[in-house]
C-alpha cells in the first residue's frame, strides 16, 4: 500500500506542477502582442498540456486504487468531499485544454486580469484537499 500512495503522490505532486504553471502561461499569452512570443507560448502550453494529461489519469488511478482496493476512507466525509474537489480539478484540467484550444485559434477574448484569478483555483483546491486528508475533519 505504501508503493500506490507513493506513487498516487508523485503523480498528484507532478500535475499539481502543470496546473500551477499552465494558467501563468495564458496569463502570459492574454497579454503579448508579440506574434513570435505568442507562438512559443502556445507551443510551451500545448506540450505542458499534453505532458500534464497522463499525469492526471494516473493521478487519478492510484487515488481510485487506494479508495478502493484498500478501503481507504470508504465512508468517511472527508473523503467524499476530497473526491468531489478531485473531480473539480479534472474539470479544471480539461478547461485549461478549451483555453489552450482557444489560444491556438487565436481568438481568446480574456483578460490577463482572468487568468490571474484562473490561475489561483488549483492553489484553493489543494489547500483544501490537504486540510481534508491531514484533518479529516469529519
Amino acid at each position: 500500500m505504501l508503493w500506490v500512495k507513493a506513487f498516487h503522490l508523485l503523480f498528484v505532486i507532478s500535475w499539481f506542477a502543470g496546473l500551477f504553471y499552465l494558467p501563468r502561461i495564458y496569463v502570459n499569452l492574454a497579454q503579448t502582442s508579440d506574434a513570435g512570443a505568442y507562438d512559443c507560448l502556445t507551443g510551451m502550453a500545448r506540450r505542458l498540456y499534453r505532458f500534464m494529461t497522463p499525469l492526471a489519469v494516473l493521478s487519478v488511478v492510484f487515488g481510485l486504487w487506494l479508495y478502493i482496493g484498500y478501503g481507504i476512507g470508504m465512508s468517511s466525509g472527508w473523503m467524499h468531499a476530497k473526491l468531489l474537489l478531485v473531480l473539480l480539478l479534472v474539470v479544471y484540467h480539461l478547461v485549461c485544454g478549451r483555453l489552450l484550444v482557444t489560444f491556438e485559434r487565436r481568438a481568446n477574448q480574456r483578460s490577463h486580469r482572468y487568468y490571474r484569478w484562473f490561475n489561483e483555483a488549483p492553489v484553493i483546491v489543494l489547500a483544501l484537499v490537504l486540510i481534508l486528508v491531514v484533518v479529516k475533519p469529519f
